[in-house]
């Protein structure tokens, strides 16, 4: 890895970690304004920037390198989470993100020599989808996991886990949540492009070597 990869990666990490951590704090406070607060959480302004960040790796390091921020970004963002959010949240985090940043990397690749716009608009579109449905499901649904008697919040308590089930409509939470990931989708598209512009020498030259 060159000095300039090395330097790309630090800054996708960064990224990354920065991203997931503060949206794992954020995803616990409704967002109020304009009375949305059974609507948003802050989280869902900041979560969906972590497809950007995935698509971008991917396209600079390919799939084997955008799997390398995202299992890193994985360790920092849900180990930190643990200490800064809660672990309930660490754990819905963690299953939700290393599931849904594999698909999009996958869907991205199969994708990558198509028009520029189409694989980080369609990989981020579906895998926010499965991020979405495990994230919520796992951090705020409080009835019995389905075919047993047993909650979520029981199952950590055996496993020595503190936890709390935060009073949220999720359900609802989770659908605006999902509009807001389709939305920043199609809005990120602008900044992926122009960034890619800026990648571009880099990406000729890694091709040429």
């Amino acid at each position: 890895m060159t000095r300039l990869d090395r330097r790309d990666f630090g800054i996708a990490l960064a990224a990354m970690t920065v991203v997931v951590l503060s949206s794992n704090i954020l995803v616990q406070y409704p967002f109020h304004a304009w009375g949305l607060q059974d609507y948003f959480t802050w989280g869902a302004f900041t979560y969906p920037f972590s497809f950007l960040v995935t698509e971008l790796a991917n396209r600079r390091f390919g799939p084997k390198g955008a799997r390398r921020v995202v299992y890193v970004g994985f360790a920092f963002a849900v180990g930190l989470s643990v200490i800064l959010a809660t672990p309930r949240i660490a754990i819905a985090s963690g299953s939700a993100f290393l599931t849904a940043q594999l698909l999009d990397i996958s869907i991205f690749s199969r994708l990558r020599n198509r028009a520029w716009w189409l694989p980080p608009f369609a990989s981020s579109t579906i895998s926010a989808a499965v991020d979405t449905i495990i994230f919520f499901s796992v951090a705020f649904y409080c009835g019995p996991i389905p075919g047993t008697t047993q909650t979520i919040d029981g199952l950590l308590a055996h496993a020595g886990i503190a936890s709390e089930c935060f009073a949220l409509p999720w359900v609802t939470l989770a659908i605006a949540d999902y509009g807001v990931k389709l939305a920043l989708s199609v809005f990120s598209i602008l900044p992926y492009g122009l960034v890619l512009k800026l990648m571009r020498p880099a990406l000729m030259q890694r091709s040429a070597a």
